[in-house]
């Protein structure tokens, strides 16, 4: 099969799409939606984010510090969209969605979203500035859960979950289950 050379390009899909809430001294608080979101390390638990600076949450992230990742289910898709296509410059993201500001447990400023079923508290640890984005690595300090998405064993259940993907301006859901981790070598 022939292989057609493309420009580089972020095609790196899917991606999480993701709902940041952030917050400021002034209790301004916002909610930003990222598709560039990843886990960049295990212990210590991190992720990283990637957010232009010129949007209205950069400058909350980059003065605080901190921010939480709060995971969508699907039927938060409409509010997940929404909130990645205004400025909180302009519009309450909370009020106009209908979400729940409350407040983390190891944060000052950002709040979790209540609504979302997973939500991971972040500290910034390192902020890189990479051209049309700043990059924020950060260190996951809590984890918080809806009991729901929870199977037996405390683990979360992504069929439960219902997390959203992102790919070429494009949501969708995640698909079936395929296997776990080392499925390939049993039965050797």
């Amino acid at each position: 099969m022939a292989k057609i050379q493309l420009r580089p390009h972020t095609l790196l899909c899917p991606v999480p799409a993701v709902m940041v809430s952030c917050g400021t001294e002034e209790d301004r608080q916002n909610v930003i939606t990222i598709a560039w979101a990843g886990t960049v390390c295990s212990d210590p638990p991190m992720l990283s984010i990637a957010v232009r600076p010129l949007r209205y949450s950069y400058q909350m992230i980059a003065d605080t510090g901190e921010f939480v990742v709060n995971i969508p289910s699907k039927n938060l898709t409409k509010a997940l969209d929404y909130c990645g296509a205004v400025s909180g410059r302009d519009v309450d993201k909370f009020d106009q969605c209908g979400l729940t500001p409350i407040p983390a447990s190891q944060l000052r400023y950002a709040p979790l979203i209540a609504e979302c079923p997973l939500n991971l508290e972040c500290k910034v640890e390192q902020e890189l500035l990479l051209g049309s984005h700043a990059l924020f690595l950060a260190r996951i300090v809590a984890v918080h859960a809806d009991e729901e998405v929870l199977d037996g064993k405390q683990a979360i259940d992504q069929q439960r979950l219902q997390p959203v993907a992102y790919s070429g301006g494009n949501y969708f859901e995640l698909g079936s289950f395929l296997g776990r981790h080392g499925f390939s070598l049993q039965g050797e």
